[in-house]
C-alpha cells in the first residue's frame, strides 16, 4: 500500500494512493502516528480497503501532500554509508554506523520548499532512503530486524555544510533546521519492496542529474543499520532512520556547489516515489 498524508499543513489526514487515485482514509484512521503504527494500524488499513475503496472520499489531485508519517518521536539518520560518498567528502569509510539524530521539526511534504537558513551559505542536498519503523525495537538482532519495518520512504536530507562541519560539536545544528526533511510522497508498505537493498536512487538540481546511486552499495544495510541503532536507543513505532546518500552531494564538487533561492531540487527512488522542492530564502514570520 502506498499511504499519504494530505491537506493543509499542521492539519493532514491520512489517506491512501491506489493506481494513481487518492482516497480519504481518516474515517478508519486518526493519523499515521505512533499510536497507529503500534496497534497495527497498516493491517487495519488494509482490511478497511480490500474490496471497498470506492466507499472512501476521494482526494483532489491537486491536494497537498504532507509527510506520509506523523512527526515521529526521532528521525536517527546514518552518515557516510556509501563508499562513493565517504571519498568524495575526503571522510574515511566509517568501521560502524556513524549516527546522529535529525530534528523532527525539520519534516515537510515533499513538494513543500526548502528553505534556506537565515546566514547560510552552504546548504545542500542529500536523496536518501528513509526506513519507518512499525513496532518498539531494542536490542534487535540483525536477522529479525525486517520484521520491525512498516514500511520505506523517500528522503532529502537537506544539509547546511558549514552548520554541520564548521561550527563546532555534532552534525546536529546542521541537519535539523526548519523544512531540511522532506518526505514522501508516500509510505509504501513494507510487503510492496521486494529487496529494499537494490533500489535505484537519484538526484537532480535544476534539471542536472547530481545523485545516481543504489543501495546494493550500502556499506551497512538496513537489518544491520536497524539493529545497530537499537542497541543504543529504543526506536518507537513511527520513527524514522535516514540510511545515508550516495555520491554527488554539492560538498563533493571541486569547488562545492550549494543551493541558492530559485533553485529546484528533484529526487526519487525506485517503487516509492518522486519529490520535487523549490528553494526560497529565509523570511521573518
Amino acid at each position: 500500500m502506498k499511504l499519504i498524508r494530505f491537506g493543509e499543513k499542521g492539519k493532514e489526514k491520512p489517506g491512501i494512493e491506489i493506481n494513481g487515485e487518492r482516497f480519504d482514509l481518516s474515517s478508519v484512521a486518526r493519523d499515521y502516528d505512533e499510536h497507529f503504527f503500534a496497534n497495527d494500524g497498516i493491517a487495519s488499513i488494509k482490511k478497511a480497503v480490500e474490496g471497498n475503496i470506492s466507499g472512501f472520499p476521494k482526494v483532489a489531485g491537486d491536494t497537498r501532500l504532507g509527510a506520509p508519517i506523523a512527526r515521529p518521536s526521532k528521525i536517527v539518520c546514518i552518515g557516510l554509508n556509501y563508499a562513493d560518498h565517504a571519498k568524495e567528502t575526503g571522510a574515511t569509510p566509517p568501521s560502524e554506523p556513524v549516527i546522529f539524530l535529525k530534528s523532527s521539526t525539520a519534516m515537510v511534504g515533499p513538494f513543500d520548499n526548502i528553505v534556506i537558513p537565515k546566514d547560510s551559505v552552504k546548504t545542500d542536498w542529500e536523496v536518501e532512503l528513509a526506513v519507518v519503523i512499525g513496532k518498539e525495537a531494542s536490542y534487535v538482532e540483525e536477522a529479525n530486524a525486517l520484521e520491525y519495518v512498516a514500511g520505506y520512504a523517500l528522503h532529502n536530507d537537506v544539509s547546511e555544510r558549514e552548520f554541520q562541519l564548521e561550527r563546532g560539536g555534532t552534525w546536529d545544528k546542521g541537519k535539523g533546521c526548519d523544512t531540511f526533511a522532506p518526505i514522501g510522497p508516500w509510505l509504501v508498505t513494507a510487503d510492496e519492496v521486494k529487496d529494499v537493498n537494490n533500489l535505484r536512487l537519484w538526484l537532480n538540481v535544476n534539471g542536472k542529474k547530481m545523485q545516481d546511486g543504489n543501495t546494493s552499495n550500502f556499506i551497512f544495510n538496513i537489518p544491520h543499520v536497524i539493529a545497530y541503532v537499537s542497541r543504543f536507543m529504543t526506536l518507537l513505532p513511527g520513527d524514522v532512520i535516514s540510511t545515508g546518500t550516495p555520491a554527488g552531494v554539492g560538498l563533493g564538487f571541486n569547488p562545492p556547489v550549494y543551493l541558492k533561492p530559485g533553485d529546484v531540487v528533484e529526487l526519487g527512488i525506485d517503487g516509492l516515489g518522486e519529490s520535487k522542492q523549490t528553494c526560497v530564502a529565509y523570511a521573518k514570520n
